[in-house]
């Protein structure tokens, strides 16, 4: 999805103490990235930040760090996560967000850096085969998360995309996860708790169906 560039992104990003810039720096040593040492979740491709923005605000007890690629995104994540905490009465205390290729996120990730929960939420569904390795959870970089998904820790995955999808629970199934739950309605389940995306509330719209799973890796 395109968007148009803020002026004001480089600036903010760069005020914004919840920001990192050089996540490779912190490679190894995301515990003390935070003032208090609590378990880590991780979002890949974060967005503008509102899913991580209310999940964070909900989850004083949880550390989170979210990556996205591109500046603006991050910008506005930056915006979208001050305005829920703002509103909750709150200081950002439990969310990081940072610029990272999640292909080479082990640029930034190290397995001393244990994190119990991966999100990926409508990542760019890549239809074309020769393009499929650069899906967020094709075989190639499940492998990559075992680096430094806690044994037990889980991914949790929504898309709108079919074919992704059924790709998923195959790329799940043959890099070793245990796929525990799974639906192809996830608006007719009505679960509990559930952040509804922008992309989410777009495709509902529209009468697309969510599918969604949870995955775990190993036995804790």
């Amino acid at each position: 999805m395109r968007i148009r560039k803020r002026t004001w992104t480089k600036q903010e990003l760069e005020e914004a103490k919840f920001y990192i810039d050089k996540p490779q720096e912190n490679k190894g040593k995301w515990k003390s990235a935070f003032d208090v040492e609590r378990p880590i979740h991780l979002e890949l491709g974060c967005g503008k930040g509102q899913f991580i923005a209310k999940l964070a605000c909900q989850n004083p007890n949880i550390n989170f760090i979210g990556v996205d690629l591109i500046d603006t995104m991050l910008g506005l994540a930056k915006r979208n996560i001050e305005e829920i905490y703002k509103q909750a009465n709150r200081q950002v205390d439990n969310v990081i967000i940072t610029r990272c290729n999640i292909e080479q996120i082990l640029d930034m990730m190290d397995k001393e850096d244990v994190v119990k929960r991966i999100y990926i939420n409508f990542c760019n569904p890549w239809p074309r085969g020769k393009h499929h390795k650069k899906r967020l959870t094709h075989v190639r970089q499940l492998e990559l998360y075992k680096t430094f998904l806690e044994k037990g820790g889980e991914i949790y995955f929504k898309t709108d995309d079919d074919n992704l999808f059924s790709d998923s629970l195959a790329y799940f199934k043959n890099a070793g996860y245990e796929i525990f739950w799974k639906t192809y309605d996830l608006h007719h389940e009505n679960i509990e708790g559930n952040i509804i995306t922008e992309h989410e509330n777009m495709f509902s719209k529209q009468g697309i169906k969510i599918k969604a799973l949870k995955a775990k890796y190993g036995n804790a």
